[in-house]
């Protein structure tokens, strides 16, 4: 059985620094250039393995919508397909998503109705 707990970090900034670090000398550290170049932002979503603290297929991209975490967990479960998989989320709107619901309800080989969303 997989037990993991999943989450977002969204803005990570994905920069360039304008020129390298000067090196370290005797008595000082090393000095990071402070002008960077910015390149957008990207989101990273991931899954830690409760029992080890591994983490476990973790998604960066620059998008955090309905698909892109569906996708995710998809991919996940994909890595162990006949596993047992138990995900711990908070109450996020894309972890309640009609595309989730599908998703595992399609997974778990439920076909009856599912329910009217927001309801």
């Amino acid at each position: 059985m997989h037990l993991l707990s999943t989450d977002e970090k969204t803005g990570i900034q994905a920069i360039e620094r304008d020129a390298p670090a000067l090196p370290m000398r005797p008595g000082q550290v090393e000095k990071p250039e402070f002008n960077y170049d910015r390149h957008g932002t990207q989101c990273l979503t991931a899954n830690f393995e409760v029992a080890t603290g591994a983490i476990v297929t973790p998604t960066v991209g620059p998008t955090r919508t309905e698909k892109d975490f569906a996708a995710h967990i998809e991919r996940t479960v994909q890595s162990d397909p006949n596993g047992t998989w138990l995900f711990v989320l908070d109450p996020l709107n894309t972890h309640m998503s009609a595309t989730l619901i599908l998703l595992v309800a399609l997974r778990c080989g439920i076909t009856g109705d599912l329910g009217e969303k927001g309801k």
